[in-house]
């Protein structure tokens, strides 16, 4: 980790927030928004009728807390919190590997 002094009460390792629930990895695809990064998240789906499967994708609002500063291409673990606002249920807990981007 960076050795970053970190005042953001929504990180999870300086901060007083609890992960819980889901845990996914993803690439970030924007990190236009304040303190946020919207996570890409391919998945896939089983559609019995046609017995095939379904690639599908989905894309998390997670807060980016000050000592990780995820960037546009980076892949990261996001895990699950308690609601930090109307969109954001997830906060990136660590990068995986850096983008080009």
């Amino acid at each position: 980790m960076n050795e970053i002094e970190c005042h953001d009460k929504n990180c999870p390792i300086h901060g007083d927030i609890k992960i819980r629930g889901n845990k996914f990895i993803g690439k970030v695809v924007s990190d236009k928004a304040q303190k946020t990064v919207i996570v890409s998240i391919d998945y896939t789906t089983y559609v019995p009728k046609y017995e095939r499967y379904l690639r599908k994708r989905s894309r998390i609002p997670a807060h980016n807390p000050e000592c990780i500063k995820a960037k546009k291409g980076d892949l990261v673990e996001i895990n699950e919190v308690r609601k930090i606002s109307k969109t954001k249920s997830f906060v990136v807990t660590k990068i995986i590997e850096r983008g080009l981007a």
